[in-house]
């Protein structure tokens, strides 16, 4: 496979080709809120209340964190060049009104990095939580239901989800590095590695930019100076086919995207998100998947999540195919911008 084999080479030592198995008996990817972080917390809370700042408005400069945005700075370091993702726990929303939730939420996340559009209307803070509406219906995403959401990737350098509240039942997350993803499929099947590599089509789900067609066509796995990116979504590849413009998938295609379920399943890291933990992830180092779920009752308890985009500062170089996704484009933008 020529450059894909010297390049596996070297991710085989980096920190984000790990296997779920060997993280599940350990702590050190999970970072616990100090008293005095929370502290911090709510006095940055306070002053953009009192000023009447919705989250939005909200600058880093508006939201000061003295000592806790040297920990964002180190999990920066730990999503890009580490293992690709951190759960930060503690913060307690038992304690606060959805509108507070939402303000230390953003606020936090200005000291991670620039929030991004996360749909074509440019929504920067997303509620991930059951709509009742059908996955297959026309530009339902997936994650406005409460079906099981199979191994993908969001958009942006780096996603951020807070549990606000749990699901009564399911709703498990499930983490998987691509790096170690993609050196067990080229040691099991090197020519559906190499499938991998070639572009396949996505049902955009009526997010695209104004002008691109409903769908795009971008490789699963892209190398691009010295780095392994991945886009992955298999709910929206075979959505995509209900586009006549879009050719059927070929045996081998699917047999190549079979594999790498499977290859995702054997090496992924499940766990559950807690009410009051953040999940933190390079979306290009990471697939990450949902178990179904059902509510808790009565229907005020049910599955909240707040989820933001955000560009890292210390983001890798973008491969210029990322230009055209809804995913990566304005992170790709703003590398171009800089």
């Amino acid at each position: 496979l020529g450059l894909v084999g010297s390049e596996m080479c070297i991710r085989d030592r980096s920190p984000s080709a790990w296997h779920g198995r060997d993280l599940a008996g350990r702590d050190d990817w999970i970072l616990s809120l100090e008293r005095s972080h929370v502290e911090e917390l709510e006095t940055a809370l306070a002053a953009v209340v009192e000023r009447g700042l919705d989250p939005v408005q909200i600058t880093a400069a508006d939201f000061p964190l003295p000592t806790l945005s040297s920990l964002c700075r180190q999990m920066r370091s730990e999503l890009e060049g580490g293992r690709g993702f951190v759960v930060l726990r503690g913060l307690p929303v038992q304690h606060f009104s959805a509108a507070q939730i939402a303000r230390m939420f953003w606020g936090l996340g200005t000291h991670v990095g620039s929030a991004e559009p996360q749909d074509g209307a440019g929504n920067l803070l997303h509620h991930v939580r059951d709509t009742g509406m059908d996955l297959d219906k026309h530009d339902v995403r997936a994650y406005q239901t409460n079906r099981a959401i199979g191994y993908h990737n969001d958009g942006a350098d780096v996603f951020l989800l807070l549990c606000v509240q749990a699901a009564r039942h399911g709703g498990r997350t499930r983490l998987v590095s691509s790096a170690a993803v993609l050196n067990e499929i080229l040691a099991r099947r090197a020519d559906l590695a190499r499938i991998l590599q070639e572009p396949f089509y996505f049902d955009a789900r009526g997010q695209q930019a104004p002008g691109r067609p409903p769908y795009q066509l971008v490789p699963i796995f892209n190398f691009h100076a010295g780095y392994l990116n991945v886009l992955y979504k298999r709910e929206y590849i075979d959505l995509a086919l209900r586009f006549s413009q879009v050719p059927a998938l070929s045996q081998q295609q699917t047999e190549a995207l079979d594999l790498l379920d499977e290859v995702c399943d054997e090496l992924a890291l499940e766990f559950e998100v807690r009410p009051g933990e953040i999940l933190i992830v390079n979306n290009y180092d990471l697939l990450h998947a949902r178990s179904a779920y059902r509510h808790q009752a009565p229907a005020v308890q049910k599955r909240h999540m707040l989820r933001l985009w955000v560009s890292i500062p210390n983001g890798r170089p973008l491969p210029p195919i990322f230009a055209t996704t809804r995913e990566f484009c304005h992170s790709f933008a703003r590398r171009q911008a800089s």
